[in-house]
């Protein structure tokens, strides 16, 4: 399985084109998650520092301040550890979004190889 050739995504020097089409996939989980957190963010949670973006130029940027950051963190492998409705290829109806991901990587690759003759992709919601 070669991870650089794609179907939505053109081929880019050091750009896994086929990873990137499997993960839109499951963009939205990731989507909601962040929109989510970010409703509950004021303007005390950002910190703004200066970069050199040119030998010329000079830019202020806003960035999450490093307790917000963490929190961040936190929060997205807490997320990534909660259960999705969609059962396990061996056992079990409920399984780990990080877990699907991983099972779907494999589903896709064993449809490539035509080890299986269909693939469609099991879509999640996060409780």
């Amino acid at each position: 399985m070669e991870p650089y050739l794609g179907f939505l995504h053109s081929v880019q020097y050091g750009k896994p084109s086929l990873v990137c089409d499997l993960q839109e996939l499951y963009r939205y989980l990731v989507d909601d998650f962040v929109i989510q957190f970010c409703q509950g963010l004021n303007s005390r949670d950002f910190t703004v520092k200066s970069e050199m973006v040119s030998r010329k130029r000079k830019v202020k940027r806003e960035f999450l301040n490093d307790r917000e950051t963490a929190r961040l963190m936190r929060e997205l492998n807490e997320y990534f550890e909660s259960k999705v409705d969609i059962p396990l290829i061996r056992h079990g109806k409920k399984q780990k979004v990080e877990t699907l991901l991983n099972e779907e990587a494999l589903l896709l690759a064993q449809y490539l190889r035509n080890e299986k003759t269909f693939w469609t992709p099991r879509i999640a919601s996060v409780h």
